[in-house]
């Protein structure tokens, strides 16, 4: 590899390593305080990089938040896109519901955020919400509608599955303060996950078979 192109390379991961950075710690400000009770300024020292400096990759603190909420909604499609992976419809539902309580897990900080937008009725990822993920939840509804009429699964409204499972797994992050003050327990707890895995999957999946 030639000098500049190393060079180039190292540029590359600095500048997404320092734009992770800045994204991690509006993250956890915004998901604290939401978008107007943030200051770009608690961002920058959050991140530890100069206001000017955050200014550089983000040229707005709306435009930050917008970015945030992309990438929560990146992650949060993943689980979805990959319903479809071959699987017999309720083993494919059971994966998607861990996949989905595993995001919960790991990322509570982008599940609280993402349903703080929404109570505010989406104003800045109403387009977002309009493009990829529509497209995505009606390829989705389209799918179990198919798989309904194989007989594979039992006879039930699509988009009030789809809504219902993002309800269930979201709780444990949108609501874990009163998931740990009712049980003693979080996500973070492995036997406390299994647990809750086991109790949505064998309720979901046990209305779902075919009669």
């Amino acid at each position: 590899m030639k000098a500049d192109e190393k060079s180039a390379g190292r540029r590359s991961r600095a500048v997404a390593a320092k734009r992770t950075l800045i994204v991690n710690a509006a993250l956890t400000l915004f998901s604290q305080f939401g978008l107007q009770g943030t200051r770009i300024e608690q961002i920058a020292e959050l991140a530890d990089v100069s206001k000017t400096n955050l200014l550089y990759y983000f040229p707005s603190k709306e435009k930050l938040y917008l970015a945030v909420l992309q990438d929560i909604l990146t992650v949060w499609l993943i689980p979805l896109r990959a319903l479809d992976n071959g699987l017999p419809p309720l083993e494919a539902i059971s994966h998607y519901i861990r996949l989905k309580l595993e995001v919960s897990r790991d990322y509570p900080r982008a599940s609280r955020l993402f349903c703080l937008e929404m109570l505010q009725g989406a104003p800045v990822l109403r387009g977002e919400l309009e493009g990829d993920l529509h497209q995505v939840v009606d390829e989705k509804a389209q799918l179990i509608r198919r798989w309904i009429g194989e007989g594979a699964l039992a006879e039930t409204e699509p988009y009030q599955l789809i809504f219902m499972l993002w309800s269930v797994t979201q709780h444990y992050a949108d609501f874990a303060s009163q998931v740990e003050v009712l049980t003693g327990k979080t996500l973070q707890d492995p036997e406390f996950f299994s647990e809750t895995l086991a109790s949505i999957q064998q309720v979901i999946i046990g209305g779902l078979r075919p009669r």
